[in-house]
């Protein structure tokens, strides 16, 4: 099992500090996602500024990009971070996509991000090869594509796609047409035994593909702490966090699968009205302790190998890296993973 670092930065001046910092320590890939800044943009300081961690997006959001906008620049930073750079799609919901991005939303979901993917891999063969470009399918016709705007091919032109999801039919799309999977950090280990895995065997097994050239990678809930009071205040971010995503409808099946249906329709009535202030409340201590890892920082190491192991490829902590702070213990936790 491998241990990734999130970068969550608000500013493009901190990339270089704190991707240089991970790879020291050991993390072995460096992921960005898509909330309040484009992801793309630390990942081309973070690629120019270091030499062997890996890079990557977990996730951009694919549905308000064109696939071809995206595939131009994934194929320069898999140039430039020298094949280091692993793409990881998302959908997200139509709401964000209609209203927040202002693109239209097609269905269904998951067949529109395999044809996403499949486009992808098009275009990168047309470039690499200098075959014609035809891709046609149900929602994009791909068949232009002159010298001129022609990037050419290059030394790594086998980037990683990544797709990401929780329900079945992501799932299954993962084991269709995924180099990966980034699972939601809204998981619990009964969902991933009972659900992703089964769904994205069924999905490999489709395609006649074998499952070990899969990766399984997620971000993961961590209560951790050097004192009881330090472990509770983590576990009322984590907390706050499983009520957000439990209020999403796109996430009943994780609530209902648990048989807490109930709590999951009050949370959602309470969103809907923007009461986020009371809707913590409702995640009892048990629910938080099937979503994350509670213990001290001593024990991390060992209680993420008893809940994953056998489950996920690299695992992510779902809490900020910060390279000025906690260098030893971000030390120790990378070290019992080489």
């Amino acid at each position: 099992m491998k241990i990734d670092v999130a970068l969550w930065i608000n500013d493009l001046s901190q990339v270089q500090v704190a991707a240089q910092a991970a790879e020291a320590l050991g993390f072995d890939t460096l992921w960005t996602s898509d909330t309040n800044h484009n992801p793309l943009f630390p990942l081309v300081l973070a690629a120019e500024h270091t030499d062997r961690i890996r890079v990557g997006t977990s996730i951009v959001v694919a549905f308000a990009r064109s696939p071809m906008d995206l595939a131009y620049q994934a194929w320069d930073l898999a140039r430039f971070s020298r094949g280091r750079f692993v793409l990881g799609l998302g959908t997200q919901v139509p709401a964000h996509i209609t209203r927040r991005f202002g693109m239209e939303w097609r269905t269904p979901a998951a067949d529109h991000l395999k044809e996403y993917v499949q486009a992808l891999r098009a275009i990168w063969h047309a470039w690499q090869t200098g075959e014609r470009l035809n891709f046609r399918g149900q929602f994009y016709k791909l068949t232009l594509m002159a010298p001129f705007f022609d990037p050419g091919p290059h030394d790594y032109p086998k980037v990683p796609v990544y797709t990401a999801g929780v329900n079945v039919r992501m799932c299954h799309l993962a084991g269709e047409v995924s180099d990966g999977f980034h699972v939601h950090p809204f998981h619990t280990r009964r969902y991933l035994q009972e659900v992703v895995l089964p769904a994205i065997a069924k999905g490999a097994a489709s395609a006649s593909r074998d499952l070990r050239d899969l990766e399984l990678s997620s971000a993961i809930f961590v209560a951790a702490g050097d004192t009881q009071n330090e472990i509770d205040n983590a576990m009322e971010f984590v907390r706050q966090q499983v009520a957000f995503y439990a209020s999403t409808p796109s996430y009943a099946p994780v609530m209902d699968l648990h048989g807490w249906g109930d709590v999951r329709e009050e949370l959602s009535g309470l969103a809907v009205r923007k009461r986020w202030g009371e809707m913590g409340a409702l995640i009892t201590d048990d629910i938080v302790a099937e979503f994350a890892i509670i213990c001290f920082w001593r024990e991390l190491p060992r209680k993420i190998m008893e809940k994953y192991e056998g489950l996920l490829n690299r695992v992510t902590l779902y809490r900020p890296f910060d390279p000025s702070q906690d260098q030893e213990r971000w030390a120790e936790i990378c070290a019992a993973f080489q």
